[in-house]
């Protein structure tokens, strides 16, 4: 059956990305872009790691400028590499850009609209004003673009949507989308179709369920453009690797992305092996032509069974008690013992527990091969008030089958409580995390299940295989265990040594319970990325950090020798420093 609409291709330099063709990988670079020698050494250090396009950080006319050198020493280098300008703010920027590069990217919510505080409705004619002020600006760019063969990536954020959308939308999924959907309209009039469109955000579930609904809507109007898919702002570290494999391993596995950028707190090139492992393990479960992917947030309702299901947290089973992680383990946690006393809560393949004399009143839980999941236990199940159903599965078997058992679950109305658990095989710590990530995040973030049990083969210390368990909850959005760190990738703009500050205060705030921290290495777009975050620590100028609650700037441009211990001040202040120890 042809499909109803089409799949866009677009040329960026020597490469093209929709429809058919691989999925590339790209980074940016965080050097000072009006250093051509250094610069081009650290695009060279990214290609060679593996990356196929290279994006630049363009915040002024003279970084602009400077693009056509940069471009002539990689030339010289014997690296024709396709090179994106990143944009905000000034269309100035972006005209000298497009007519050196092969694609640049915008942002909607900063390309013309400015950050106002509106404090009524927008009337109809006044949102059409501002329209109108977009095309002013944006056509004469289209123009530009269209003579020089450069394409365009519309990057909508979610922490920098302009206050227009953010009046009629709200600062949500569809809000990104519409923000897109404004400017592909004003392609579209042009007829100018070297789209890319990207919708990014530092909260997974958010960047999730906005692709899949840009995804949707332009299959709606006949085009779909490539995707670029993304975490932004990750983070760092395990969590970093961990987020962005959640995001982007639900897209990828959903058919949805055209070009990756793994967004970690470190060195860019650091970034293309991350993203060669998530295109790895997304290949290998692409989901079914009959799975529905969510498009908002619906929790399945379940029943209450002991400490697992309705309003409990979602629950980690483990192996070993004396293993656990420091103080994340609760009440809602279950420790697997492979013994049996009459104090535990048993269980039970399903015959043997249809068969069993002893069970317990409270809570029994019952393993089943997902795969062979049916009506006949469906049928079973809904008799019983007192049973936990465990999902089990190897790391080589179809995904699928978790979203075929759950349709079927939701079919029949089931209210037993689900834990998902999965043995791995990965050799390496690195593999598994990325692994069970962009594995297991889709179902995750789409509310399936009330407990997870990762099993390994490999004899890794169990510790960091509850480590995981843990983080990767919080990657998807479902239980937070202990602070989230929200760090930009750096640029250009970069006034300090993130990474370095990063790892400090992840050191001395550790120990706080549910607290979101945003760490942002320039003013530019730092605060409106870490809109999500708790409190922030933003690069205000040379040596000087302000303070954010929220929104709201609290402290400005204190030195940055002292500005942790604000921050740490700042957060008791408020009554947030509330330690796993009290």
């Amino acid at each position: 059956m042809e499909s109803k609409y089409k799949n866009q291709i677009v040329k960026i330099g020597n490469v093209k990305i929709g429809r058919d063709n691989p999925v590339l990988i790209q980074s940016m670079t965080n050097t000072n872009t009006i250093d051509t020698i250094e610069t081009v050494e650290q695009i060279i250090r990214i290609v060679d790691a593996g990356a196929n396009i290279v994006r630049i950080s363009t915040p002024t006319i003279k970084d602009a400028e400077n693009l056509k050198d940069i471009k002539e020493h990689l030339l010289q280098k014997g690296y024709n590499i396709p090179l994106v300008a990143d944009i905000h703010f000034n269309p100035k920027i972006a005209k000298i850009a497009a007519k050196i590069v092969d694609k640049i990217r915008i942002n909607p919510g900063n390309f013309v609209d400015k950050k106002k505080e509106y404090t009524t409705e927008f009337l109809p004619p006044q949102y059409q004003e501002e329209l109108e002020k977009i095309k002013k600006q944006f056509i004469p760019l289209l123009q530009i673009c269209k003579q020089h063969n450069t394409a365009i990536r519309i990057g909508v954020n979610h922490g920098s949507l302009s206050e227009r959308i953010i009046n009629k939308y709200g600062d949500t999924p569809v809000g990104m989308v519409e923000s897109a959907m404004e400017y592909i309209q004003i392609c579209k009039d042009e007829d100018f179709h070297n789209i890319v469109l990207s919708l990014k955000s530092s909260n997974t579930r958010v960047m999730v369920y906005a692709n899949r609904l840009l995804f949707e809507k332009m299959k709606q109007t006949g085009i779909v453009y490539p995707l670029h898919i993304g975490v932004t702002e990750a983070g760092f570290g395990e969590d970093g690797r961990l987020k962005s494999a959640v995001g982007i391993g639900a897209l990828l596995s959903d058919g949805i992305g055209n070009t990756i950028r793994v967004s970690l707190t470190e060195a860019p090139e650091n970034e293309i092996p991350v993203a060669e492992l998530i295109l790895e393990y997304s290949d290998n479960y692409k989901s079914s032509d009959t799975k529905k992917s969510a498009t908002e947030f619906i929790k399945r309702k379940t029943n209450s069974v002991g400490k697992i299901g309705g309003n409990n947290k979602f629950s980690v089973i483990t192996k070993s008690r004396s293993e656990l992680v420091p103080n994340n383990h609760s009440t809602d946690d279950f420790v697997y013992l492979d013994t049996n006393t009459d104090d535990l809560y048993p269980m039970f393949d399903f015959n043997d527990f249809l068969l069993a004399s002893v069970k317990s009143d409270i809570l029994n839980f019952v393993d089943i091969w997902v795969s062979k999941f049916s009506q006949k236990h469906i049928d079973t199940l809904k008799e019983l008030n007192n049973v936990a159903l465990i999902l089990s599965s190897y790391g080589y078997d179809d995904i699928n089958d978790y979203y075929n058992s759950f349709e079927l679950i939701e079919q029949n109305n089931l209210q037993t409580p689900v834990v998902i658990k999965r043995t791995y095989f990965e050799e390496q710590i690195e593999n598994l995390q990325i692994d069970c990530a962009a594995e297991l995040g889709g179902l995750l973030i789409d509310g399936y299940g009330e407990g997870l049990w990762l099993e390994t083969e490999e004899d890794f210390p169990q510790s960091k295989i509850n480590k995981l368990a843990y983080g990767l909850l919080q990657a998807s959005r479902v239980r937070f265990s202990k602070p989230e760190y929200i760090s930009c990738p750096t640029c250009s703009r970069t006034l300090f040594d993130i990474e370095k500050i990063c790892k400090e205060i992840k050191e001395r705030t550790s120990n706080i319970k549910n607290i979101k921290i945003g760490i942002m290495g320039c003013i530019v777009n730092g605060p409106g990325e870490m809109a999500d975050a708790d409190y922030g620590y933003v690069g205000s100028g040379i040596g000087k950090i302000s303070l954010y609650k929220g929104k709201e700037v609290i402290k400005k441009n204190i030195p940055e020798n002292n500005a942790i211990n604000e921050l740490i001040e700042l957060i008791k202040a408020n009554g947030d420093w509330k330690t796993t120890e009290n």
